[in-house]
This record gives C-alpha cells, structure tokens and sequence, in this order.
C-alpha cells in the first residue's frame, strides 16, 4: 500500500503547474535564435528556433517538411502550414507598418509559416505568434498571405536561418534558408511619413525645448523636398516659437531652404541677406560654397565678398576671396588672397590644397 501511495503522490508532483524546471538544451538541439535590424526607422526582430540537417540533406523538402498544408495528427488544425523552424513557431514583429511584397501589413508581431511547394511556396504572417509549432493553425487569424518562388543555394546552409539582405534606407530583402533552399520576402516602409510622425512626437518631448530640434526637423523637409507646408511651420517655431525661438543664421537658412523648395525664391533670397549678416565668418563662407555648387557664381562671389569685408583677412575670408575673384575670371587679384590665406593655413592638408590652388592661379586656370 506505501508502494502505491508513493507513485500516486510522485506522479501528482510531476504533473503539477508552475512547478520549477531546471534549464536544459533546447528540445531536440534545436537552438532558439534571434535576429533583427532597423530597416529606416522600423525595428524588424524575428524569434526562431534552428533545426539542423543532421545528414538529412535531400529528405527536407517534401519529406521532413511537406508540401503544403497537412493534417499533423495533433491539435485542432486538419491542414497546417510548416512553422518555418522548429519548436514554437516562428515569431516576426513590426515597430511600424510595412509593406511585404507590396502588401500592406500593420506594425505588430505574427506568426510566421510557410506552405512550401515544389516551385513556388505560400509565406504567411498571422495574428497568432505564440503558439507550439501549427498544430493549431487557424486561416481566420491571416493577417497576409504572400506567394514567393523560392530559390536555390549556392552551397547548403546546415542549420536554419533568417538573413537580411539587398538594405537600402527604406527596404531590405529577408530570407529564410535552410538545406539547398531560400524563401525570401521584401519589407519595406514609407521612410518619409514614418520620419515626419517621429519628429512630431518628439518634438512635443523636452527636446522640442531647444531650436535646433525645429532647425533638425524643417532642415529634413527641405533635403527631402516633402512635406513642406509643416517644415516651414517647424522652421517659423525655430525662429520665434514661445521660449523657445532664435533668430540666427541657422533658424533664417533653414527656412529659407523650405522656400526655395516651395518655388518662393525672391522670399527665400531676401531671407539669406539677413541671414548672411548675422553668420559667423564660416557660416557665410559655407553657404557662399553651397551657391557656388549650384551654379550661382555671381552670387556666391557677392556673398564670398561681403564676408570678407565683414571679417577681413582671416584664413576663411582670404580663401573666399580666391574663389570669388578666380570665378570672376580675375586670378592676379585672386593670386594675393591665395599667398596670404597660406601664411594663415592652420594644417598641413589646408597648406596643400592652397600650394596647388596658387599653381593654377599662376597658369590662369580657375581653382572652383
């Protein structure tokens, strides 16, 4: 009777919930693994586990994996998808939304399957990302279906894996691949709405408490030529917002950028004049060399010039002065500003680059 009483009362301990389990290896080897990179701004994590081949090379597709959906034997699923890994099911989660193969997906975290096919295999994100394998795979709880050829290895990949590839600022190529094969899907965001909603939620944080971050966010809307009409409202708050604005070279150039881009060139010239007069001598400088860039000599000559009468003869202002007069086609002139600009050279490379500027000028070749 103790005898009885004994294996009663150890199979009662074994069975009961929330008892204590020691750490051990993964169930079969299969090691868990995760992988994630931010793709513009949205952050993309995949959880899996990786069986390995284990000598089974040739018997993975359509064998230990099968062709489509198939009745497991178990759970309430009769035709479940492969759980693209081992264990519990893959997971892939979403900070923001995305498109998958052009396919528009909400930010959030799925279940990851396939059903895979001879040529060409079925991927499928569902609303359920925590459960054991498919063994309870429900097709109501799809969130997208995309259809992919998959594709085959150079050489064989001997344990399973998730590898991004083919990034570029807004879009990557993810692929699972294992054995001789890959399954690869595109995700990709909308970079440019995804930044502007950044730089709202920020800007309503303590850093919206300095002007640079107004400065930061209507200088963005300019170098992407998007969403203007809120840039050159970003760009007014960094100049006069309550507490928080300042008139300076910086605040008056970014808005002035938002014009330009907007078609309002005479508003955005009259603007740089007052911002001209208010920058430092390699502010000035710098915007005079973004002119010059653009093809806008004769302005950049008058910027280059009234920087120099503003702070004469300093490195920055001499070499201004080369540039404007070596533009005008006036190289004795610019020859003068040169050698003077090389006594005040502050490092070797500046000495350099002005030795061979001086040679140029005495061949009577522009140095722009």
């Amino acid at each position: 009777m103790k005898k009885i009483i004994v294996f009663i009362s150890t199979c009662f301990m074994l069975q009961l919930p929330g008892m204590a389990q020691l750490s051990t290896t993964p169930n079969g080897g299969n090691k868990k693994a995760m992988v994630g990179e931010r793709i513009g701004l949205t952050d993309v994590t995949i959880h899996y586990n990786r069986p390995a081949l284990k000598g089974r090379a040739g018997k993975i597709w359509g064998e230990l994996v099968p062709f489509g959906f198939t009745d497991l034997g178990f759970g309430t699923s009769k035709a479940a998808p492969w759980r693209a890994g081992a264990n519990e099911n893959t997971s892939i989660e979403f900070s923001t939304d995305v498109m998958i193969n052009d396919q528009p997906l909400p930010a959030g975290k799925y279940g990851f399957f396939i059903a895979t096919g001879k040529e060409e295999s079925t991927l499928i994100f569902s609303k359920d990302n925590a459960a054991w394998g498919s063994y309870f795979y429900d097709p109501a709880r799809d969130a997208l279906r995309i259809s992919s050829r998959q594709q085959v290895l150079d050489k064989p990949v001997e344990v399973l894996e998730f590898v991004f590839q083919d990034q570029t600022a807004n879009a990557a190529s993810i692929s699972l691949q294992w054995e001789n094969w890959k399954f690869p899907f595109t995700v990709a965001t909308d970079l440019n709405s995804i930044q502007a909603s950044s730089f709202r939620n920020e800007l309503k944080s303590a850093k919206g408490f300095e002007w640079q971050a107004w400065v930061q966010a209507a200088s963005w809307s300019a170098d992407n030529n998007t969403n203007l009409a809120e840039g050159l409202q970003w760009a007014d708050y960094a100049i006069a917002g309550p507490f928080v604005g300042e008139k300076n070279f910086t605040t008056l150039s970014a808005k002035a950028k938002i014009l330009n881009k907007m078609g309002k060139g005479a508003e955005a010239t009259a603007l740089m004049q007052e911002a001209t007069a208010m920058g430092s001598v390699a502010e000035v400088h710098n915007y005079a060399r973004s002119l010059l860039a653009a093809g806008k000599a004769t302005e950049a000559a008058a910027v280059y010039k009234a920087n120099y009468k503003k702070y004469p003869n300093v490195f920055t202002s001499n070499m201004g002065m080369v540039r404007a007069l070596s533009s005008e086609g006036k190289y004795k002139d610019a020859l003068k500003y040169a050698n003077a600009a090389l006594a005040q050279a502050p490092d070797e490379a500046n000495k350099k680059n002005l030795v061979a500027m001086i040679e140029k000028l005495k061949k009577g070749e522009s140095v722009n």
